[in-house]
């Protein structure tokens, strides 16, 4: 299972979120589940909640996704920097043939976009 958290999971999960926190637990104690924050997203969610990124790059289970030169072309295509690394991030590739699950606690700003979401707020 490979999920890819954007910056309001990240927040939600500085503040308590029992799924967010179920997701990162799972990622740190499972075999097969992998957990990844994109670090414009990282940006956003420090942004609105200080403190947020360190915490969460501290965490065993976590891979942080750095903004290589492939992932900084597509984000410059985008309005926000911080949805457009995620979904990036969750596109296939040769380590994810079938993409990642894009968590979320604002579904609807995935509306119309072709990635597979989870919405925390359940």
């Amino acid at each position: 299972m490979h999920i890819v958290l954007d910056d309001t999971a990240m927040t939600a999960a500085g503040q308590g979120n029992v799924l967010a926190s179920r997701l990162i637990h799972r990622a740190h104690a499972e075999p097969g589940w992998y957990l990844y924050a994109p670090t414009c997203a990282l940006v956003e969610a420090g942004r609105a909640r200080p403190g947020t990124p360190e915490h969460l790059a501290a965490l065993p289970g976590i891979t942080v996704l750095n903004l290589d030169l492939p992932a900084a072309l597509a984000v410059a295509q985008r309005e926000t920097w911080a949805a457009a690394h995620s979904q990036y991030a969750a596109q296939p590739t040769p380590d994810r043939p079938d993409g990642a699950i894009v968590a979320t606690t604002a579904p609807k700003r995935w509306d119309g976009e072709p990635v597979c979401v989870l919405d925390l707020n359940a």
